[in-house]
C-alpha cells in the first residue's frame, strides 16, 4: 500500500527541517513525499532543496493558501492513501505511517485517524494539551465532535468521489471536508489510539479575536452545508469538548 504524505508550507524555515525529517524518518517504505511552496520569499525552498533528492515531488509556485495548495499536491499523489503534515508539526515516531497502514489492512476502512499533542513552539517535548480521539460515529458530528485533522489519512479515491478542500470556508476548510465525508457520506473509518503528530501551536483559526470570529461563521457555514441540525448547538459542544484536552 502507496501512502503519500503532503507538507504545504509558506514563509516557515523556522521549523521546515523537523517536519520534512520526521517524514524521511519513518520506516515505511512505500512512501510518497509531495511538498508544494507558495513561492516563499525566506529560506523555506532552499531548506526543501536540500531533500530534493528525497522528496518525491517539490513544487514552489503562488498559490491560493494553504487549502488550494493541498488540492495541488492531491491532484499529484499517487498513494492509495493521502495524508497531511503542516509544516510546523512533526511525526511523532518513527512507526506512524506503518501503524496506519496496518490499520488500513485489517480493517478495510475508507480513513484512519489518531491522536495529537500541540506542543511549545519552540520545545516538541512541552506538551499544552492533548487531543485523544475515539472510534467515530456519524452523529458524533453534529455533537461537537471531530477527529484531529493533521492525524486524517484518507483514500486518494475518496477524493474523487467527494471533492477535496473548498476555499470558500476559509480556515474551516478542513472541517467542512471532514463534516462532508464522516457525516454527510458516512464513510467507513477506524481510530488508531496512537500519538501520530505532534502540533506546534497556532495555526489559520487560532489568532486574534478577527480571525476567530470568521473561523466562526466558517464553521457554521460548514454545518449548514452539509446539513447538521442546530448548527450552533453543534459549535458550541464543540468547544466545550475542548476543555478535556488540557486535564
Amino acid at each position: 500500500m502507496k501512502i503519500t504524505i503532503i507538507t504545504v508550507v509558506y514563509n516557515a524555515e523556522k521549523h521546515l527541517r523537523d517536519c520534512i525529517e520526521s517524514v524521511l524518518a519513518q520506516n515505511y517504505q512505500d512512501l510518497e513525499y509531495i511538498l508544494i511552496d507558495g513561492n516563499s520569499s525566506d529560506g523555506t525552498y532552499q531548506i526543501a532543496q536540500e531533500y530534493e533528492d528525497r522528496i518525491s515531488i517539490l513544487v514552489s509556485e503562488p498559490d491560493n493558501g494553504m487549502y488550494d495548495a493541498l488540492n495541488k499536491g492531491i491532484a499529484l499523489a499517487t498513494g492509495e492513501v493521502i495524508g497531511i503534515l503542516n509544516a510546523d508539526d512533526i511525526l511523532a515516531t518513527e512507526d506512524v505511517v506503518s501503524e496506519i497502514v496496518k490499520k488500513f489492512q485489517e480493517l478495510n476502512v475508507d480513513a484512519v485517524y489518531g491522536d495529537l499533542n500541540y506542543v511549545a513552539q519552540d520545545n516538541v517535548t512541552v506538551v499544552h494539551r492533548k487531543w485523544r480521539s475515539a472510534p467515530a460515529r456519524p452523529r458524533d458530528l453534529a455533537l461537537g465532535w471531530m477527529p484531529a485533522h493533521p492525524t486524517l489519512y484518507i483514500k486518494s479515491t475518496l477524493f474523487d468521489k467527494f471533492g477535496g478542500y473548498k476555499l470558500s470556508y476559509g480556515s474551516a476548510a478542513d472541517y467542512e471536508l471532514m463534516l462532508r465525508y464522516f457525516y454527510k457520506h458516512q464513510i467507513n473509518t477506524a481510530y488508531l489510539p496512537k500519538l501520530m503528530v505532534n502540533m506546534r501551536n497556532g495555526g489559520m483559526s487560532n489568532q486574534s479575536t478577527k480571525h476567530r470570529y470568521a473561523a466562526f461563521l466558517n464553521d457554521y457555514a460548514a454545518l449548514k452545508q452539509n446539513q447538521v441540525p442546530i448548527p450552533l448547538f453543534a459549535l458550541f459542544l464543540k468547544k466545550i469538548r475542548k476543555i478535556k484536552q488540557f486535564f
